[in-house]
């Protein structure tokens, strides 16, 4: 199977950078040039970056800050921090047990913020608390915690527990838009604290994760752990992927459907059900595809737009900086052209 190319909002890369941002003993420049990141693009509300350019940041500020909290909390979380937090739940009887342990664990490693286990009625949780005086708070951090211990909980069930929602003590902001891809569940804005949520009953499922399993684990780190991941709607990924596949034929919404044997109108109705449409799925796949071939590549610019469907390589500029806010330029890496 082809694999689908996902891109990240800039707002996301901003975040990641909060921890450093202002600080006059880190350049930012030598960190985005190590992920392959044009340093205008943090200017430029509508940028995107490959989820591969996100998580080479992820590790490049690792490495420079020596912190796997990028900086955001007031005491380093060296690196180690995670897998020292994940093998503590190793031979746990129950997620339950699990889950207490990572909260645990994560306590004694850093002062500012608390994981507290939660259950409410037919649901089951672990939410932020944050120290009192606290100012590191970023929204980015709230993520970021979030969405790296939904994967280890998710990883310790056995990678098939679905998130009902996640909450987030702070106001919907502009770019709420882009969390389908990190956060992949109900998103509820202005709660009083940040917290993942899961069906109460994965609570007594007994983690059956070994120290090889582990080791795979912690070996595909922080890729698994940070990476994007395209929404779960079954309808939206086939079209996708049969887009994805045609590449350059592009078909239409009656070939689309036939191809997935059913109707137009039947197609239409499913994909409006996930919130979305054939028009919107075709162009979003054609603006990552883009995204990614100006990363990777010195494909012209009129190879590109013809491999993209357009007429030529002035409609398909127009299209891109619609898309991201400035010219496909902008994106090509220094290093292959």
């Amino acid at each position: 199977m082809l694999r689908s190319p996902i891109t990240v909002p800039i707002a996301f890369v901003q975040g990641m950078l909060a921890g450093v941002s202002g600080r006059q003993d880190i350049r930012l420049e030598p960190l985005l040039d190590a992920a392959g990141i044009a340093p205008g693009l943090l200017d430029t509300a509508g940028a995107r970056v490959t989820s591969e350019q996100y998580v080479a940041l992820f590790k490049a500020l690792i490495d420079r800050l020596d912190d796997e909290a990028l900086g955001l909390l007031s005491r380093r979380l060296r690196p180690g921090s995670f897998a020292l937090v994940t093998r503590a739940a190793l031979g746990a009887p129950s997620l339950d047990v699990a889950m207490h342990r990572v909260a645990r664990g994560f306590s004694l490693l850093q002062d500012d913020v608390t994981f507290v286990c939660l259950k409410e009625s037919d649901r089951a949780g672990l939410g932020l608390r944050f120290t009192e005086g606290f100012a590191g708070a970023h929204n980015f951090l709230h993520e970021l915690l979030l969405r790296v211990f939904w994967r280890l909980l998710a990883w310790l069930h056995g990678g098939r527990l679905k998130p009902l929602g996640f909450d987030l003590a702070f106001d919907r902001p502009s770019y709420a838009a882009g969390y389908g891809k990190v956060l992949p569940g109900l998103l509820q804005f202005g709660q009083p604290q940040s917290a993942l949520w899961f069906d109460a009953e994965a609570l007594a499922v007994p983690v059956r994760r070994d120290e090889a399993a582990l080791l795979a684990f912690l070996k595909a780190a922080p890729g698994n752990v940070i990476e994007p991941h395209l929404a779960d709607q079954a309808v939206s990924a086939r079209v996708r992927e049969l887009l994805q596949q045609t590449v350059p034929g592009w078909p239409d919404l009656p070939s689309v459907a036939e191809g997935l044997h059913m109707s137009t109108s039947t197609l239409q109705r499913h994909l409006a059900a996930e919130g979305t449409s054939f028009q919107s799925l075709k162009d979003l796949l054609r603006r990552d595809l883009a995204i990614v071939r100006l990363n990777t590549s010195a494909v012209p610019l009129a190879a590109l737009a013809a491999e993209l469907g357009f007429a030529d390589s002035a409609a398909f500029q127009r299209a891109f900086k619609t898309w991201t806010g400035s010219a496909p330029g902008s994106y090509r890496r220094r290093d292959i052209e």
